[in-house]
Parts: structure tokens; C-alpha cells; sequence
């Protein structure tokens, strides 16, 4: 075989070999997905084994979980958690980011590395100290504590995330800026933030993708029934519910809705983001 034929077959197996990769992880997401979605269809109360088309559909199991759960107050405390995260986790990755990829300053390396030793803490291991210093300040049952917790909580990711984007960025374009006079704030907003677009939209559907399904750190910090999240309303759901599978696949749809349609919103942004880091790492 030829060096141009063994190349020709090599590229050829690579390709086939993506597609199956890729094909299998897509079947590995849909059909649990689908079997989720097809179980809530099913009559309530009604015994589901397997994958089973309905042989009626209807929505009545949504409408049933969204009343008896109070699924109308969980989304709006998941949302207000939600919209008070993601902005500023955002703004604080994106200076934090660009200050320790851009600029030399002393103990800039160190630091950086402290945000990257942040991602090694589970939540599980500090949650408890936290519900403590959160209850001694008055912070517990609140959004606010909740939405100062998770941002310190994803913020070392964010922080790691886009120092690489910036650190990836051609230093030759900061350079020709700062010769034209202008100051680091003009080179962050004129210059290296709509570069970043990408790569902020895919941080802020991360961000929002885990601010929503957070559920151990808002069961511990709120034990106000009225302000708790959709995941962990969803908890308290099944544990009343353990046996109409129908309504509790229902619940699990309402919950899973929102992510669905972030992403579906931003998808193109978000995959071009992922591929951008791809490229450059």
C-alpha cells in the first residue's frame, strides 16, 4: 500500500471511528431522555416497565406535578438564583481572567493556581461549615446566600476558564492597543471582549447549567419550603410520590425544560466556545 493510500485509509478509519464515538454518546443522552419523556405520558398511576409508547397522549401529568409540586414557585426561586449567579459569576471570571492572562503582576501565578486548586473542593465537604457561617451573618433561607455560595463556588472554573481563553489570545493585538494609547480597560471592552463572546456564552450556560441543578448546597442552606429550587423541590417531590412513576417523569421533564432551552438558544455559541478551547488548548 502507497503512503498516499495508507493516508487516505488512516483519515477514512479516523472519520468512521468519530462518527461512531459520536453516535454513541448521542444514544448514551437521547434514550434516557426519551424513555424519561415517554413514561410521563403514560396514565398516572399506571405501572411503567421498559420503554413504552403511549397509547394516549396527554398532558394531564404535567399539569398534575406542576400543581401538587408548585412547580410555578420552585422555577421562579431556581430563576432569581439563577439570574443573580450567572451575570456575575461572568464579570468576575471575565476581570479575574483577564488580569491573570494578560498582565504580569506579582504573585499573579500563584493566585491562579489557587483558583485552580478551588476546583479539587466538592461541595459536599464544605457545606456544612457554610450553613453555619451563613446562619451566625443571617444568610440562611435567603437567595442571597445561596447566590453569593454558588458564585464563590463556580467562580474557580470561571476564573481557569478564561485566564487560558486570554492567555490564548495573539499578544500582538494588546500590544498594537496599548501603542495606540489605550488604557487596560479599553483593551478589555474594545478589544479582547468581543473576541471572548464565544467563550463567555459557553462559561454562562455552564454557570446556569449548574446554578439550576444544584441541589445538596440549596437543601441544606434553605429550609424554607417556599424558596426552594426546582431541583430540590423535585426531591421533596418523589419522596411523596414514589410510586406514580407517570406524574414523577413529569416533574422530572418541567425540571430538566429550562437547561434544554438555554442551550438550544445558545448552541451554536456555546459549541463554537468549546471548540475554540479546543483549538487553542
Amino acid at each position: 500500500m502507497t503512503g498516499a493510500a495508507a493516508g487516505r485509509w488512516t483519515g477514512r478509519t479516523e472519520r468512521w471511528s468519530g462518527y461512531v464515538l459520536l453516535t454513541a454518546g448521542a444514544v448514551a443522552v437521547v434514550v434516557p431522555f426519551l424513555s424519561v419523556f415517554l413514561a410521563s405520558m403514560q396514565p398516572s398511576g399506571e405501572p411503567v416497565v421498559g420503554m413504552e409508547w403511549p397509547e394516549r397522549w396527554s398532558l394531564d401529568n404535567y399539569r398534575q406535578a406542576w400543581t401538587v409540586a408548585g412547580f410555578s414557585s420552585l422555577m421562579r426561586s431556581s430563576a432569581l438564583i439563577a439570574v443573580g449567579v450567572v451575570p456575575a459569576s461572568l464579570v468576575l471570571a471575565g476581570l479575574a481572567g483577564y488580569a491573570l492572562g494578560t498582565m504580569r503582576l506579582p504573585g499573579g501565578d500563584g493566585v491562579a493556581a489557587l483558583f485552580v486548586a478551588g476546583l479539587t473542593i466538592p461541595v459536599e465537604l464544605i457545606v456544612v461549615p457554610l450553613y453555619f457561617d451563613l446562619r451566625n451573618i443571617g444568610l440562611t433561607d435567603s437567595y442571597l446566600g445561596v447566590v453569593l455560595v454558588e458564585i464563590a463556588l463556580f467562580l474557580p472554573f470561571g476564573v481557569f476558564w478564561m485566564r487560558t481563553h486570554f492567555r490564548a489570545t495573539p499578544p500582538q493585538l494588546v500590544e498594537a492597543a496599548r501603542i495606540d494609547g489605550a488604557s487596560s480597560w479599553t483593551v478589555l471592552f474594545r478589544v479582547l471582549l468581543p473576541l471572548a463572546r464565544p467563550a463567555l456564552t459557553t462559561l454562562g450556560v455552564l454557570v446556569f447549567m449548574w446554578s439550576w441543578n444544584q441541589f445538596l448546597l440549596v437543601l441544606v442552606l434553605i429550609q424554607d419550603a417556599t424558596k426552594r429550587t426546582a431541583p430540590a423541590g423535585l426531591g421533596f417531590f418523589v419522596g411523596q410520590n414514589n410510586t406514580d412513576v407517570p406524574m414523577l417523569a413529569a416533574g422530572t421533564i418541567l425540571v430538566m425544560l429550562p437547561i434544554t432551552i438555554v442551550y438550544v438558544l445558545f448552541q451554536r455559541s456555546f459549541v463554537a466556545g468549546l471548540l475554540q478551547g479546543a483549538f487553542k488548548g
